[in-house]
């Protein structure tokens, strides 16, 4: 976490194509975060995801430069997090790293009392992610229902 943003780091062992996927398909996205969900993926198209069972996101895409970047807004129709629906932003950023991939998620505009309980969060599922792009599986996600444990 820095400041007033959270930034997360990954290194994953799969080029940048294989990486961006996991952010244009729903399927593939759905493989790391979320029960189910609805996503245009396309700049100005909205998504819904229910992340835990119990908790559904929405936002809408902004940009995508394949196979270097995503934005995206993001907030929660349920629970008590105070981040409305499409109030902050999430960006996504790919760098080739030798055979593999840095990625950089930077979530801006998060209310103080929000910041960590994202950046505990985008952990929890940049770890599931980074597995998939690697070919592993990482197993049941276990915030499923649950949220953060």
């Amino acid at each position: 976490m820095n400041g007033e943003l959270v930034t997360l780091e990954r290194r994953i062992a799969a080029r940048p194509e294989t990486v961006f996927s996991f952010f244009t398909d729903r399927d593939r996205w759905l493989s790391w975060m979320g029960r189910d969900g609805e996503f245009s993926f396309r700049p100005d198209g909205p998504y819904r995801t229910n992340v835990t069972g119990d908790n559904h996101a929405s936002g809408r895409f902004l940009e995508f430069d394949p196979p270097n970047r995503v934005v995206f807004t993001w907030g929660w129709e349920t629970g008590d997090m105070p981040v409305p629906p499409g109030s902050s932003t999430v960006e996504i950023t790919l760098r080739p790293d030798g055979d593999g991939t840095l990625l950089r998620l930077v979530h801006r505009d998060l209310p103080p009392v929000a910041r960590e309980p994202h950046a505990q969060g985008w952990g929890h599922y940049l770890d599931r992610l980074t597995a998939r792009a690697e070919g592993r599986d990482p197993g049941p996600d276990r915030w499923m229902n649950h949220g953060p444990a």
